[in-house]
């Protein structure tokens, strides 16, 4: 049986009394797409910095590629290979797309970091930048200044910044979100094809996009997770069923659609 790349095992963590992740336990399999979807408030989000050494568990283990990464910060968990985008990657406006990938490039070569080099000059940091905006499909706006790209487009810069580390895995949270339909339609492209190369824990609002991606889905409700299955496996689950059609005042009430179908 295939090892897990990412186990995640009894993981909790309280806010006061409130139980944000609640024992929980998650494998994602070596070059699968897992989703994790859940009501807003579920704990995705909490989970995905617990993940990244963002915040701290009161209980459980972090297994990555067979090592124990509970206790170790962020910064080693990224040299390990794992990548957050959307949410955490820091994007400097005033500098250009090209710019802000060296710079990222840059950062994954600890031994010769340097970070207010001027890293747009140095040539073996600029033919990486411009093949991961290339990637990510932003190829055309290598010379375009942050500040001046669109909402979709900062998302497929952060992505391109996040590759630049060459991870193993790439952590998701929600790249779907605030985007218009072309956006969408261009950021749902780029997942199917980063989907061929990457190990990938997808959360993300969008159940037309987990469904037709993911290969397994993981549902969280109230820092639990409920029901881990294929898609359509979940779409069936009574529990799943139950969770989201008992509970009228969800936000994202739209995913009874596809769940109960």
């Amino acid at each position: 049986m295939t090892e897990p790349l990412l186990q995640v095992i009894g993981l909790a963590k309280r806010f006061g009394a409130l139980a944000v992740t609640d024992d929980l336990s998650l494998d994602v399999l070596p070059g699968e797409m897992h989703a994790l979807i859940g009501p807003n408030g579920a704990g995705k989000t909490t989970l995905i910095g617990q993940l990244t050494g963002e915040l701290k568990p009161a209980a459980g283990r972090i297994v990555f590629r067979g090592k124990d990464i509970t206790h170790l910060p962020a910064d080693r968990r990224a040299q390990l290979g794992l990548a957050r985008s959307f949410q955490i990657t820091s994007i400097f406006d005033s500098f250009t797309a090209e710019s802000n990938v060296a710079l990222a490039v840059q950062a994954r070569e600890a031994h010769s970091f340097r970070f207010w080099t001027a890293a747009d000059t140095i040539d073996r940091l600029r033919a990486p930048a411009r093949q991961k905006l290339q990637d990510v499909g932003l190829h055309r706006r290598n010379d375009t200044i942050a500040s001046d790209l669109s909402h979709g487009e900062h998302r497929q810069l952060e992505l391109a910044m996040a590759l630049a580390t060459e991870p193993k895995m790439l952590l998701l949270d929600e790249p779907m979100a605030g985007l218009g339909t072309e956006e969408s339609r261009a950021m749902a492209t780029l997942l199917r094809s980063l989907k061929r190369d990457f190990t990938i824990l997808l959360v993300e609002h969008d159940m037309d996009i987990v469904f037709s991606l993911a290969d397994r889905i993981s549902v969280l409700v109230r820092g639990r997770i409920i029901a881990s299955g294929t898609p359509d496996e979940i779409r069936t689950h009574p529990e799943v069923r139950s969770a989201y059609l008992g509970d009228e005042d969800d936000d994202d009430l739209e995913i009874v659609a596809d769940v109960a179908r």
